[in-house]
């Protein structure tokens, strides 16, 4: 695969099972995709989400945050491995701030068409990269800006999602 002139070698899935943080940092395989890793690695969020979706209200939100710390660890040192700052394969920030996004679900009640919206909201927030989640992107490097930059995403995605909701 060539990024910006760089011939990076990713790993396949077999060779990912062998690397239980790189496994966790590439979603499970999902960042593999050839196009779109990011929505990919979302739409991996999701069967997660249902799973977690079960949890009372403060240990759901506990595990985000225990994710996203382990997170900054398990993108940092898939980062390094690929010798690319944020790689495009490196999805585990999209399940985190997917799982932010979709907090207002958890609090609100679940729905089909609001777990829909939460998506489109955090992939849009995450593409688009509005401020302050673009000025996060360029200045913080490293695993804590892979990571923090979704959990923005995530943040303003949970707010227009919960403004549609009350509505």
């Amino acid at each position: 695969m060539i990024i910006k002139g760089i011939n990076i070698l990713l790993p396949n899935f077999l060779t990912l099972l062998k690397h239980p943080v790189q496994f966790c940092a590439l979603g499970f395989g999902s960042g593999l995709a050839p196009k779109a890793p990011g929505t990919f690695g979302t739409l991996a969020a999701i069967p997660l989400f249902f799973c977690m979706l079960f949890l009372p209200i403060w240990d759901y939100i506990l595990v985000v945050i225990v994710c996203a710390a382990l997170g900054v660890y398990f993108c940092q040192v898939t980062a390094d491995a690929l010798g690319v700052h944020d790689h495009p394969a490196i999805v585990w920030d999209e399940f985190v701030g997917l799982w932010i996004a979709l907090l207002p679900i958890v609090f609100l009640g679940f729905q089909w068409q609001w777990l829909f919206l939460g998506f489109l909201f955090f992939r849009l927030f995450d593409i688009v990269k509005p401020w302050p989640i673009s000025v996060v992107d360029k200045n913080i490097h490293g695993g804590l800006g892979i990571m923090l930059d979704d959990i923005l995403a995530g943040v303003a995605a949970a707010l227009c999602l919960w403004l549609v909701m009350i509505i």
